[in-house]
């Protein structure tokens, strides 16, 4: 028996397609409101990019500003400014470095350039460059390692400085030329005196010995009084001697140990400061603590009798990276109002002093970046204490 088979009719397939219609048009719909939505969450972005770009635009350009006025004033400035890398190389150099050095700087070695070019003045971070004197600041640069230098030059400066030192000094004489012109008459009159009576008929011949002895000492005295003007007025000029500490103070002790013995005066070399190097001019330093050690001779020779035998001590050490001579006495010792007073020019408590030999020894300290002080108690004694700065040329090069 044949099946017969019955096909949709017009309404199921318009039911049918209907229904699709309205299934394409759901998605249809979904889409497009995904489609807008996409839409706004672009322009949405494209407005924050736009703005975050500006805002990078405008940092960069001030960045870019920054750069050119710090470059612009890099060039402007007057000091030398160079940048090291980790490794001291130089990474930078402004154009008044380059000219202060006269050679590219770019990717040499700051250690060795310093070496080649640099010498170490006699103050602490000063150097000399051919004619220039240079003042020399170092700053960490970055946690790398990096460091930066200012280089300033202080030539018109040191001059200067050096000038009115210079014009301190005579200020100076000029108001103890009344003092001086008394120190000069007094040992001159007695050297007359003494040698008028060379002249005397009939003078027994150790007479005449001794007024001659004694015209001599005074002449010699005269003598000593005019130079230590002259090294006063003209200034201890500065050299680039290396010398150990010890044997400063061995020059200096091997030349006043006569006069002890001769004093009856216990003379001692405490410490030497072993191994400590001073830079300078030995010459002057010595004459500075010969200066010390006479003036603690005198003023143990006041010391009356008592049963005390008075000692004057010298000693050096190390203290703070610098080297610290005391020289120490138990003479007299000094007033209180009397202290503030004895680095003046001329002025004396001795008869047979000049007044100038403290003031000299200052001024050489002074000259070698030092400072010395006075501690005194009036019967017990003085001690005066030189501090002067040691660090060695090839140190601080690098």
């Amino acid at each position: 028996m044949k099946q017969v088979v019955q096909t949709p009719g017009p309404e199921l397939k318009a039911q049918e397609l209907q229904r699709a219609f309205d299934a394409f048009n759901q998605v249809s719909l979904a889409l497009t409101q995904s489609y807008q939505g996409l839409q706004g969450r672009v322009e949405s972005l494209a407005a924050e990019l736009a703005l975050a770009n500006g805002e990078l635009r405008r940092q960069y350009e001030e960045k870019e500003a920054l750069s050119e006025r710090l470059s612009l004033l890099l060039k402007a400035l007057p000091a030398g400014v160079v940048v090291l890398d980790s490794a001291a190389r130089v990474s930078e150099a402004n154009p008044a470095a380059t000219e202060m050095f006269a050679q590219a700087m770019i990717g040499e070695a700051w250690p060795t350039l310093a070496q080649a070019s640099l010498v170490a003045a006699e103050a602490p971070d000063e150097w000399q460059l051919g004619a220039r004197r240079l003042a020399i600041v170092e700053s960490p640069l970055d946690s790398a390692g990096g460091r930066i230098l200012l280089i300033h030059d202080v030539t018109a400066a040191h001059a200067l400085k050096a000038e009115l030192e210079r014009n301190q000094r005579l200020v100076a004489m000029g108001e103890m030329a009344a003092s001086l012109a008394h120190q000069l008459r007094t040992p001159l009159a007695t050297a007359l005196l003494y040698s008028a009576n060379l002249a005397q008929p009939g003078l027994a011949d150790s007479a005449r010995l001794r007024f001659a002895d004694k015209t001599t000492a005074q002449l010699k005295r005269l003598e000593r009084l005019i130079q230590e003007v002259l090294l006063f007025a003209r200034g201890e000029s500065i050299g680039r001697d290396s010398t150990p500490a010890s044997q400063l103070l061995a020059e200096a002790a091997q030349t006043v140990e006569p006069l002890f013995l001769e004093g009856g005066i216990a003379f001692r070399v405490l410490g030497d400061a072993a191994g400590i190097i001073v830079t300078g001019s030995r010459k002057a330093l010595v004459g500075a603590l010969v200066n010390l050690l006479e003036n603690a001779l005198q003023a143990c020779t006041t010391v009356g009798e008592g049963g005390r035998r008075p000692v004057v001590t010298i000693g050096a050490d190390l203290v703070d990276a610098q080297l610290r001579i005391a020289v120490r006495d138990t003479g007299a010792g000094i007033a209180p109002e009397i202290q503030a007073r004895v680095f003046e020019p001329f002025f004396t408590t001795s008869g047979q002093g000049t007044g100038l030999g403290l003031a000299i020894a200052l001024g050489v300290v002074r000259a070698h970046g030092g400072a010395m002080t006075v501690h005194s108690v009036p019967g017990e004694g003085s001690e005066f204490v030189i501090m002067l700065p040691v660090a060695l040329a090839a140190e601080r090069a690098v």
